[in-house]
Order: C-alpha cells, then sequence, then structure tokens
C-alpha cells in the first residue's frame, strides 16, 4: 500500500497536489483514468525522493498538461 510507503506529511502533499493537478483537466477532472494517469507521476516523483508539495505539484501538473484521454471507437 501507498500509505505504508510515505510518512503522513508526504502523503498530505501527494493529496494536495493531485487536486491542484487535477484542476488544469477542466473537464476530464473527475475521470478516474486521468486522476489515475496524474497520481502515478506525483508517485513517481516521490518515489524518486521529491516529496515537497511543489515538486509533487509540478509533476501532477506536468501530468495533466499531456494527458490525452483515450476515444473510444
Amino acid at each position: 500500500m501507498i500509505a505504508d510507503s510515505f510518512d503522513p506529511r508526504t502523503l498530505a502533499n501527494m493529496e494536495v497536489a493531485l487536486e491542484r493537478a487535477c484542476q488544469a483537466l477542466a473537464k476530464d477532472g473527475d475521470n478516474h483514468e486521468a486522476r489515475r494517469h496524474v497520481a502515478s507521476r506525483i508517485l513517481k516523483r516521490a518515489k524518486g525522493g521529491d516529496r515537497t508539495l511543489g515538486g509533487l505539484t509540478k509533476a501532477g501538473r506536468a501530468a495533466a498538461s499531456g494527458w490525452v484521454p483515450h476515444k473510444v471507437a
């Protein structure tokens, strides 16, 4: 579990970063796939050692800006 890997402050930073980044997704902000994409980038950043709110938010916003929803045929 993610909660077992990080201290409470980092978990809080990750949550805030996810919410901030998903605001940039506009209409896809509540899309589970989009949120999962952004969260995975935030998690990768945290695992890499940057656990600051600024760093995690930056990673999340970069992921959100690169998000391209999959089209269903």
